[in-house]
């Protein structure tokens, strides 16, 4: 069995343990941990969580986010000005990237068919990188979690800390950790 199947598999088991109803929205984030390396991997193979997700009776629904800061980028009417002048950028990305991130896990989360019941499985954040913070996005979102939020983390979990693309330095998190190197508890 290759790394993606060994790490559906944990997750599998994970996903299946009973959910406890009254955690905070943090404590209902699981991230699926994995060499950066194997993003196009994970990504052919995605469907293995799916049926992982739907073997222990639960809905999945997907979010990627890949193509956020394309889109926000190209709704911007200073999209010319920006790329004339990159530095300009920054103030407008720390006040607003995040929040546009956020709002596009936000229309998937309140979809009338996503419930307490429900994975909602977030892909592309390794695209995030040097733009916004994933723990930024998090944090805005989990007033909206009903079930599980899965994030697809390529990065590493050590000591509590999690590192995307093993280049910035982490974020302690309340996420349950699910990685090839171990894996938390669900709550």
């Amino acid at each position: 069995m290759g790394r993606i199947e060994d790490l559906a598999e944990r997750y599998g088991r994970d996903i299946a343990t009973p959910w406890q109803r009254t955690v905070a929205g943090a404590q209902r984030v699981v991230m699926v941990v994995y060499d950066k390396d194997l993003e196009r991997t994970l990504r052919a193979r995605r469907q293995a969580f799916e049926l992982e997700t739907q073997k222990a009776l639960h809905d999945w629904f997907e979010v990627d986010v890949t193509d956020a800061f394309g889109r926000w980028m190209a709704s911007s009417e200073y999209r010319e000005a920006y790329f004339e002048s990159p530095e300009d950028l920054e103030l407008k990305l720390e006040a607003e990237f995040a929040e546009v991130v956020a709002e596009r896990i936000r229309a998937t989360l309140a979809r009338p068919d996503v419930t307490a019941n429900s994975v909602v499985a977030v892909l592309g954040v390794g695209s995030l990188y040097g733009l916004t913070r994933v723990s930024k996005v998090l944090k805005l979102v989990e007033g909206d979690i009903k079930g599980r939020l899965v994030v697809f983390f390529p990065g590493q979990y050590e000591q509590n800390n999690y590192r995307l693309l093993d280049a910035r330095d982490g974020w302690n998190y309340m996420a349950v950790p699910i990685s090839l190197h171990g894996t938390g508890e669900t709550q």
